[in-house]
């Protein structure tokens, strides 16, 4: 539909693929070496400049393989979630998933027991098929960034620093994918096209006594129940410093964008003083 293509070609242009002509830039070329989508390759290329790349590349893997969260039964659901809460990072979805990975390779690193994959993921309720598919993925990414020459920065995760680097990261290349919990009970508004959405029940903060107000998501699935999945905690603040502005103006009004509004007029002499001193 010529609507999506416009959206698509307006998504790139935000995500600083394309020049003024409309052809991809120089940033655009190396974002398109990688077969992800074009909001993953953005965070993927800013990590590098975050110095988180190791988990990034991690983060990519797991979201672009099928969801290793399986539904068992009917009636496992608690054990199943009871399960997945040992994985669980404070911080969301996305440091859920590098711990789910980290696990699962702890798992297979025993070449003694060639089953024990299979077994630990059964007791797991994830998918051993899905998480071997992301080993793949994740292996043909650090080959493409090995080809390109870009850094690949030792592991860090764990540090507050670290925390800090992936969610500048990922917001560099998801800052379209922003909601805000509107009422406290977990009805989240999305920035840019105004649809309420709540949490997939594989997240982390599904069921959870602390509901975060301000979140990115990876994706939003209508046919999941408007349900916003792969979602980890962010500040405004933090969103104020690495949205491009002309995105930002585009947004729709809302009291959401008045809030983010104010902070980046806080941030803004902060900023001016900033440029002063280089």
């Amino acid at each position: 539909a010529p609507e999506s293509l416009m959206q698509a070609l307006e998504d790139l242009d935000y995500l600083a693929a394309l020049d003024n002509d409309g052809n991809l830039s120089e940033f655009g070329i190396i974002m398109s070496e990688f077969p992800l989508d074009p909001q993953l390759s953005k965070s993927l290329l800013a990590s590098c400049e975050f110095e988180c790349v190791d988990e990034m590349l991690t983060i990519a893997a797991m979201v672009t393989a099928p969801s290793c969260f399986l539904q068992g039964p009917p009636g496992t659901e608690e054990i199943a979630r009871s399960r997945w809460r040992r994985f669980s990072h404070p911080a969301g979805d996305h440091l859920t998933l590098i711990n789910v990975f980290n696990a699962f390779r702890a798992a297979t690193a025993n070449p003694t027991h060639p089953g024990n994959a299979e077994k630990w993921c059964r007791d797991y309720f994830l998918s051993c098929s899905a998480l071997s598919m992301a080993e793949m993925i994740r292996a043909e990414l650090v080959e493409i960034m090995k080809r390109i020459e870009l850094p690949i920065s030792e592991p860090g995760f764990g540090s507050e620093e670290n925390l800090l680097s992936i969610k500048k990261a990922l917001l560099s290349g998801y800052f379209m994918h922003v909601a805000r919990d509107v009422d406290g009970s977990g009805n989240y508004l999305m920035l840019t096209h105004k649809q309420v959405a709540q949490l997939h029940p594989f997240s982390s903060y599904y069921n959870s006594r602390r509901i975060p107000e301000w979140v990115l998501f990876h994706e939003f699935s209508i046919s999941e129940g408007n349900s916003i999945r792969v979602v980890s905690e962010i500040s405004p603040h933090l969103f104020a410093e690495l949205v491009p502005q002309y995105y930002f103006s585009n947004l729709p009004p809302s009291e959401s964008k008045d809030i983010l509004q104010e902070v980046i007029n806080h941030l803004a002499p902060v900023s001016a003083s900033q440029e002063e001193q280089k």
